[in-house]
């Protein structure tokens, strides 16, 4: 990938910068471009990520008049995400590798046109395919699982398969920050000793639910960390997800790296899903999962998928940070409602 000069720096307050632009194009239209009327519109905002929709007329060299077009620029500034300092350029890193070998044309990222990296090594920039297509709560239940299938079909190849392209990644997260993600949550004394309490308002049911995890919690690590270390995304959940011409495209790759198998599909499940749905996206994306996995690797001597205890250790203490912050009933009965349905996945 290419590596702007000093003259030619990415500008992270501007960054659409026009004669990149016309590169793009160039590569996108395969022929010359003299120019284009455009229009960016900000797709997702933030200090750390500037993501904008960058459409309008390119004009062709050679008579060929006027061509439309949709594409997508991403700029990245340098920021440090807690235990994984360097996720804010992975997807950078991920692109200028092989990476894009490993899909299939039914399940994949954005192809890239171009990525870059200042020269002070602190922004990144990368342009990509614009995804036109159902994401978020556009999604069926049948999209859902469909998302299951198709992401356990590539654990499984990968797994199974173990390409070059895996061993030759050097900047991918590391298996084991789910743990340690709960250990951080059970340490803030305020929630733990929450639901311990008398004053407690979570129904009593729920609150034995959380604190069975945390008195059996040796037993539940030792049955996730049996399971198989998979190349996860870790961000899979419904925004980042697309359907197009009946195909999943996949966004956002910056948290990717190693995890357990059914960590994705803990994140599919239950990362701002339609709460009253869950238990039903539970029952039918774990099995399609395996299904998935299955067509690549035995996964017979799995007799526990694991799945529901990785939502409670990663999301039972937030639910309860939430309920204790929440400032309307109707945010307070979200949380509940929440922990309700994961409680009735074990039912």
């Amino acid at each position: 990938m290419d590596s702007l000069n000093p003259d030619n720096l990415i500008n992270p307050d501007n960054p659409i910068n026009p004669d990149i632009l016309n590169e793009v194009l160039e590569k996108i239209l395969g022929g010359a471009v003299r120019g284009a009327d455009w229009r960016a519109v900000t797709l997702r905002g933030g200090t750390v990520g500037d993501v904008r929709l960058v459409e309008g007329a390119a004009n062709t060299a050679g008579g060929g008049g006027t061509q439309p077009f949709k594409v997508v620029c991403k700029t990245q500034r340098k920021w440090e995400r807690t235990g994984d300092p360097d996720s804010w350029r992975r997807e950078y890193d991920l692109y200028a590798s092989d990476f894009e070998s490993l899909f299939t044309d039914d399940f994949r990222w954005p192809p890239c046109y171009r990525a870059a990296i200042n020269a002070a090594g602190d922004v990144t920039q990368i342009w990509m395919e614009y995804i036109d297509g159902a994401s978020g709560a556009g999604l069926t239940v049948g999209m859902f699982e469909r998302a299951a299938l198709e992401i356990g079909r590539f654990q499984g190849r990968l797994y199974a398969g173990r390409p070059a392209v895996l061993h030759s990644l050097r900047n991918l997260s590391k298996a084991g920050d789910l743990k340690e993600y709960y250990i951080h949550c059970r340490s803030s004394r305020a929630e733990y000793d929450y639901i311990r309490s008398a004053g407690c308002e979570i129904p009593a049911h729920l609150c034995a639910m959380l604190k069975q995890v945390d008195e059996n919690a040796d037993a539940v690590w030792k049955r996730i960390e049996s399971l198989p270390v998979v190349l996860c995304h870790r961000d899979y959940w419904v925004t980042n997800i697309f359907f197009a011409d009946g195909k999943i495209r996949l966004i956002d790759w910056d948290t990717a790296g190693w995890g357990y198998m059914g960590e994705d599909i803990k994140s599919l499940i239950a990362d701002e899903a339609d709460v009253s749905r869950m238990v039903e996206y539970y029952r039918k994306c774990v099995p399609a999962y395996y299904r998935g996995f299955s067509e690549y690797a035995n996964v017979s001597r799995i007799g526990d998928d694991c799945v529901r205890e990785m939502i409670l250790v990663n999301l039972g203490y937030r639910l309860v940070s939430w309920f204790m912050k929440a400032d309307t009933p109707e945010s307070r009965a979200l949380q509940i409602d929440t922990l309700q349905q994961i409680h009735d996945m074990g039912l």
